[in-house]
């Protein structure tokens, strides 16, 4: 047996709050949407990875998700100005990647970064 894909369900009142944030600005694309349910991802190949965190590192708490972006200056410039809470970073860390942490409209912590 093997995995295909691990998908996060996040519990919301309003499914259409997430066009904004996911859609948007982070660029993912609306694959599915029964109106009780939308799925945002990628049209292309993504990893099937799964965290297991005590911490989220440098002192932060646990990201309830982590987003890869090509570049972490501009999704964190266009999150500032779409008046998104912007909680950590941006910050370079020492494990090799760039990042910021920020509520999306559920209230969810999210961390955005890439890869130095």
């Amino acid at each position: 047996m093997k995995v295909n894909r691990i998908v996060s369900n996040v519990e919301v009142k309003n499914t259409a709050q997430a066009q904004r944030f996911y859609h948007d600005i982070l660029g993912l694309d609306l694959l599915m949407d029964l109106g009780w349910i939308r799925t945002y991802g990628s049209d292309q190949s993504m990893t099937v990875q799964i965290s297991f965190a005590q911490e989220g590192g440098s002192g932060t708490p646990v990201p309830d998700i982590s987003i890869e972006v090509d570049d972490v200056d501009a999704a964190f410039s266009a999150m500032k100005a779409a008046g998104f809470a912007i909680e950590y970073g941006p910050v370079d860390e020492p494990w090799g990647v760039r990042r910021f942490y920020v509520r999306d409209p559920f209230g969810k912590l999210v961390n955005i970064l890439a890869h130095r």
